[in-house]
């Protein structure tokens, strides 16, 4: 909240706040506050994420270095963060967000940051990195220390310059990694359980909380997520600490704004403190307020959430068959990209194909077979969906024939070339 930070000033320093969340009326007291999203910022870049506030401050910087005759840095190489923090903070991409990733991806395709270089080895990435390989591969990685062990780790990973050092901190962190998604299934497990519970008994509930004294407060923000994913509303998770305070992660869908509605909490004097933007936020509280701040976000967000739900359709670009999935259309998707929050990848919509495999694959994932009426046939994946309706559905209907929508996935696995699609949704044809 708003007051002067403490330790710099007393040091006889001035000091200079970077930030790019909603900001209250009363600013900090600093020398500068640079954010997009003040109240009385003209600027039109509020999309920004924080590493964006910082590389366009470091730009002015470089400017006004020059002017003076010193030296100033090579800013571009930089980019390659720039593109993870946009995508992994789930900022919109579109305006100067499109042109950091794109050249942000031209540049970890040079593998000139050791850091970035080892961990997408690990993560066992054989081709050039795509936008959705940053939020779903890179950045669960460097945020899994900071989840559940060393918080460190990251950012001496991106700092690195030594390959074998580099490969050793890659190596811990995808092994970290791989104990959050098991200490993150089974919380995922149980609040899914507990909201599929409320929501029977109330399913028009705009938001949903849920909260347990036995979740990593590393997970919380991924707990929110997937049950946002599944429920199709803004979810808040929270880990309840011992001292009877409630810390907590929540996640939006488009149209509500969830980090508005927190600050509104706070306000209010219903929570100690939180923030956030549109479409993540993060809030600590009495666990005992857990119901009252339930209800004020419902009251809150009701109306901006049900004008959402109206509005959910899955929108198709366009109408292939099995054998129209081939490289080349991939290839023109991609030049069409980066994709992401607010730029999604075009949906295609396969008419009438009959499964002929379906089986569940890795942690939960359904794999299936389409095949066309010229006998061709493409490789398709639900993620997460073997208890969805939609994993449900394929694995009921081998044989049988079914609309098919998704987004084309390339495989480069071991020299070879192949498109496969990633379901967003399946119908019965019959």
């Amino acid at each position: 909240g708003p007051g002067p930070p403490a330790g710099p000033p007393r040091l006889g320093l001035d000091v200079v706040v970077l930030d790019h969340h909603g900001a209250p009326e009363v600013l900090p007291q600093a020398r500068a506050v640079v954010n997009p999203n003040r109240l009385d910022d003209l600027s039109g870049l509020g999309h920004l994420c924080a590493a964006g506030v910082v590389f366009l401050t470091l730009v002015a910087l470089n400017r006004r270095l020059r002017r003076d005759g010193l030296a100033v840095q090579d800013l571009m190489a930089g980019l390659d963060l720039v593109a993870l923090a946009t995508v992994a903070d789930v900022v919109p991409l579109h305006g100067l967000n499109r042109a950091f990733v794109r050249q942000g991806l031209a540049v970890m395709r040079g593998r000139g940051r050791r850091g970035l270089a080892a961990l997408l080895d690990a993560a066992g990435l054989s081709e050039a990195p795509q936008a959705w390989h940053l939020g779903f591969l890179l950045g669960p990685r460097i945020n899994a220390g900071g989840r559940i062990g060393d918080s460190t780790l990251g950012a001496r990973l991106l700092l690195c310059e030594d390959p074998i050092e580099a490969a050793g901190i890659a190596a811990q962190l995808d092994a970290l990694n791989r104990e959050r998604q098991a200490i993150e299934a089974a919380a995922v497990a149980e609040a899914e359980a507990a909201m599929a519970v409320r929501l029977e008994r109330d399913p028009d509930q705009p938001v949903l909380v849920a909260g347990s004294p036995d979740w990593h407060p590393g997970v919380v923000g991924l707990i929110a997520a997937r049950l946002k994913e599944r429920f199709g509303r803004p979810a808040f998770a929270f880990a309840l600490r011992q001292d009877g305070t409630a810390t907590g992660s929540g996640r939006s869908i488009p149209g509500a704004d969830l980090g508005r509605a927190v600050r509104a909490c706070v306000e209010a004097g219903l929570a100690a403190k939180g923030g956030g933007h549109a479409m993540a936020a993060g809030v600590t509280l009495a666990a005992l307020d857990l119901d009252r701040f339930r209800e004020a976000l419902s009251a809150d967000l009701a109306a901006s959430v049900a004008e959402a739900r109206l509005g959910e359709a899955l929108l198709v670009d366009g109408l292939v068959s099995a054998g129209g999935v081939q490289p080349d259309l991939a290839d023109a998707v991609e030049r069409a990209g980066p994709f992401g929050q607010g730029a999604p990848e075009p949906v295609f919509a396969l008419a009438r194909h009959r499964v002929a495999d379906a089986r569940v694959v890795g942690t939960g994932h359904v794999k299936a077979q389409l095949r066309g009426r010229d006998g061709v046939a493409v490789g398709a994946i639900a993620f997460r969906a073997a208890e969805s309706p939609v994993g449900r559905l394929l694995l009921s209907h081998i044989g049988r024939d079914v609309h098919a929508a998704g987004t084309l996935s390339r495989d480069r696995w071991r020299g070879s070339d192949r498109v496969e699609l990633r379901l967003c949704d399946v119908a019965e044809a019959d």
